[in-house]
């Protein structure tokens, strides 16, 4: 569902990402960890199209995120660490607009909107706009408008972030559902414990490369020891910062 292919990315004299090959199978729960600047959210606007790469290919559902985009973002949904909403509409407005750029009849966009407002708790914000309300709340707006169109691929850059737990409770579940129900998820975030609990497995960048990917479990067995993720993680990329 997710092919990145010798994905290079360099910036001047800065490579942002060097050289990372992952495949994601249908309906896998990846997380990708790393310290700031390791290129986590580089890789993901390179696979969702809104940085072009220097060298190398990203693939959505074998197409082809440069060369066919309309054909990959059809099935892909990205939400950004800082989502951009129109303030001057309404949730429910903005969620009949989402869905219209992805060309859903008008009976099922209402029908999926509504589902997921009772979901996540949006009711006595969806005919409100949206410049007034809350981080938390625009962040499940968001959410909400990625997942309208049920996409096949779901990239999210720290979805947790301006969440409170009942909130961050709801986007887990939520998360994890569809991924069982065969939708593939990309999450990327500094959040330890989100990635040992939800990821099926983990990888993790350093200076843009990929230094070590598995689930929860191998990367404790590469490791050695009975560590906890945290312990993995520094353990990991400090060995990467050796010459």
């Amino acid at each position: 569902m997710i092919e990145l292919e010798q994905l290079v990315k360099t910036y001047g004299d800065l490579t942002a990402v060097d050289g990372l090959t992952l495949t994601i199978r249908p309906g896998e729960f990846f997380a990708l960890l790393g310290p700031n600047a390791a290129g986590k959210t580089t890789t993901m606007k390179l696979l969702t199209g809104l940085v072009k790469p220097t060298s190398g290919r990203a693939r959505i559902c074998g197409f082809d995120i440069q060369t066919q985009p309309l054909e990959a973002r059809a099935r892909l949904a990205f939400v950004p660490d800082f989502p951009f909403l129109y303030d001057k509409l309404t949730p429910r407005e903005f969620f009949r607009f989402m869905g219209q750029m992805f060309r859903m009849p008008a009976g099922r966009i209402d029908t999926n909107a509504q589902a997921l407002i009772i979901r996540f708790h949006l009711a006595e914000s969806a005919d409100r706009q949206m410049e007034g309300l809350s981080h938390g709340t625009r962040q499940r707006i968001a959410i909400v408008a990625a997942l309208l169109h049920d996409p096949d691929v779901f990239v999210i850059d720290e979805p947790m972030v301006g969440l409170d737990p009942q909130h961050a409770r709801i986007v887990k579940d939520v998360l994890k559902e569809r991924s069982r129900a065969g939708m593939t998820v990309l999450l990327s975030t500094h959040q330890l414990d989100i990635a040992e609990e939800m990821a099926d497995r983990i990888g993790i960048l350093h200076a843009g490369r990929l230094i070590a990917v598995g689930s929860p479990a191998e990367l404790r067995q590469q490791c050695g020891e009975s560590l906890g993720l945290e312990q993995v993680f520094l353990k990991l990329t400090a060995e990467a910062q050796k010459p």
